[in-house]
């Protein structure tokens, strides 16, 4: 048995539409729920309003299943039984329900004839089911927004500002009106200008200017010359132009300002850094602008950075020479020193035994390790040269005499004062003083015969300062003290030691913290282990860093800035960071000559 619903609704124009469903079912609920076979938004239903039931083929039963009932033909019912051949009309709320029947099938024909709920006035299901009729009008409701808007963001400010006091004592947790006009708190580097507007805005509605900023930060220079960066900066689009000609109509400043870089009232923690798209406007495709310039394009550290440059001593001396190369070249830098890590290193050799020896003394392990060797600075930014009397005197002894329980040593880094020293040594003893010699002894003849004892004696004592020589000669040749770990010559101005170069920072244009990579180990990034050339610059290329850190919007481990390495007022200090990760201000400690001898 089944049921045909036709849902009848009338268009603007009077036109019918007409919706014809088929229910195979022998039941069918009505009412104003949506889960009920036949629907009716309509307030005058329940829920569920009434069943209508298929007893047989031409016979069907209506019943009401709440407190109210409906009309049939005109009178109120709860319950009835309706012939379908000979039809019928039911009113429930404001529809009609006309049933019939057709091949077999009952019919129920619905077409809404008042308006819902209320039968004086056409009104729309949205309007009836809406509380918009109880909201004042829409142009009352805008005129009273734009009111509300002009008291408290322009006349309470105004006059907020114009009556404070001329000492402005007031903090970001004083309850002010000027208030609602600032976007945000300042950060901790400007916290102490909170309540000083007037310190940068100088004049009102105007972008902050950079000579605002320079009031404070005097040493702060260019980035590189303005009609430089003017070249190097790509042309904007017509949306670009748009937007800069907006922005200079309202006061804003010209590309390059300081505030582009440094945004204020973002919070009240650390500044943020600038995003990558700042540096990279320039430098993505600067060879295209810029065709003489020495730099590389780079947009993204994980996808688009060249390799690194280091700068490297490749003429040691009293006055080196340095060149900045890449590290694909694999470049040594000499140094000065003879130095094999993988000797030092091995757990197996003479290295390691000496340092089990010392273990109890100066706290080695069963081998030496870096940190032996290798002390970090106090803030752990890098580390410090390598001193002899620190870090290798404990197993490279320099000890020539011992005076009563004190060492002499020769003096390291000064080999004048090593050859002065020695030749001293020789000339102030004599050999050893023969027990025979006593004043008191008899002196028998032939005790003065070459290769007897007072011959010996004094040859030898008339021979010690020649052994000076020898002494000397063995300490700067090789197998000696010095020769070993120093590039020594020699000429007509005597024994000479090339200075030792160690730097502390190869990367001249880039930062890295060591403490910020406490986590790993050494050979993680250095393969010192294998190095048996104190030459070989043991540096990781991006790819060792790439395992990590990928650019500003990567899924990578670590997403880097151009900012976490480079900084745009370029120094030896570190580059413009947050306070949650690593700052620091070290000068390095060897000269910018960079492509050019000295």
């Amino acid at each position: 048995m089944n049921f045909i619903v036709r849902q009848i609704s009338l268009t603007a124009d009077g036109r019918e539409i007409v919706r014809t469903a088929t229910l195979a079912k022998p039941q069918l609920s009505i009412g104003r729920a949506a889960a009920n076979d036949i629907h009716l938004p309509d307030l005058a239903l329940e829920p569920d309003h009434a069943r209508i039931e298929q007893i047989d083929g031409r016979t069907i039963r209506v019943r009401a299943t709440g407190a109210l009932g409906f009309d049939l033909e005109g009178r109120t019912t709860r319950s009835a039984e309706i012939d379908t051949s000979k039809g019928a009309e039911l009113r429930l709320g404001g529809h009609r329900v006309t049933v019939g029947q057709e091949d077999g099938a009952t019919i129920l024909s619905i077409r809404r004839v008042d308006a819902v709920s209320e039968a004086s006035e056409e009104k729309e299901e949205a309007k009836v089911f809406s509380l918009a009729r109880h909201l004042p009008p829409k142009r009352l409701t805008a005129w009273g927004m734009v009111l509300a808007i002009l008291i408290g963001f322009l006349a309470i400010p105004i006059y907020s500002y114009a009556t404070r006091a001329a000492a402005d004592t007031r903090n970001i947790y004083s309850v002010k009106g000027d208030g609602a006009w600032s976007s945000g708190p300042l950060s901790q580097a400007h916290h102490a200008l909170e309540g000083k507007c007037e310190t940068c805005h100088q004049k009102a509605f105007v972008s902050v200017r950079d000579s605002a900023c320079q009031t404070c930060h005097k040493s702060v220079h260019d980035h590189a010359p303005a009609a430089r960066i003017a070249m190097a900066r790509a042309e904007p689009g017509i949306g670009g132009k748009l937007l800069a000609s907006v922005a200079a109509t309202f006061g804003k400043p010209p590309e390059g300002a300081c505030v582009d870089c440094h945004r204020e009232h973002e919070g009240a923690g650390p500044m943020q850094p600038a995003p990558q798209a700042f540096c990279t406007d320039c430098h993505g495709t600067l060879k295209d602008r810029l065709k003489d310039t020495n730099l590389a394009n780079a947009s993204d550290f994980g996808t688009a950075h060249p390799q690194f440059s280091a700068l490297v001593q490749y003429n040691p001396g009293k006055h080196p020479s340095f060149t900045r190369a890449g590290l694909d070249a694999r470049p040594s830098d000499d140094s000065g020193l003879k130095f094999p890590h993988d000797i030092h290193l091995s757990k197996t050799g003479g290295v390691a035994r000496m340092a089990r020896s010392l273990k109890a003394q100066n706290g080695y392990g069963d081998a030496l390790a870096c940190k032996d060797c290798h002390r970090p600075t106090a803030d752990g930014v890098r580390f410090l040269p390598v001193d002899m009397e620190r870090d290798c005197q404990s197993c490279h002894s320099l000890a020539f005499e011992t005076i009563g329980g004190t060492v002499r040593t020769l003096r390291h880094g000064q080999p004048e004062q090593v050859v002065a020293d020695l030749r001293a040594y020789y000339r102030s003893t004599g050999p050893a003083h023969p027990i025979a010699l006593g004043g008191m002894a008899r002196r028998r003849p032939g005790d003065y015969a070459q290769g007897r004892l007072y011959h010996a004696y004094f040859g030898a004592a008339a021979a010690r300062p020649s052994r000076a020589d020898d002494a000397i000669r063995a300490v700067f040749s090789k197998g000696g003290a010095c020769y070993d770990c120093h590039t020594v010559t020699s000429g007509a101005g005597g024994w000479h030691v090339t200075p030792v170069n160690q730097p502390m920072r190869y990367m001249m244009t880039g930062w890295f913290d060591h403490k910020a990579h406490s986590t790993e180990s050494c050979e993680s990034c250095h393969a010192a282990p294998k190095s048996h050339d104190a030459k070989q610059l043991l540096l990781p290329g991006i790819d060792s860093c790439r395992t990590c850190h990928g650019g500003e919007k990567s899924k990578a481990d670590v997403p880097s800035s151009c900012a976490m390495c480079h900084s745009y007022h370029i120094g030896d200090g570190a580059p413009w960071t947050p306070a949650d990760q690593t700052i620091r201000r070290e000068q390095a400690d060897r000269p910018r000559r960079i492509g050019r001898d000295s």
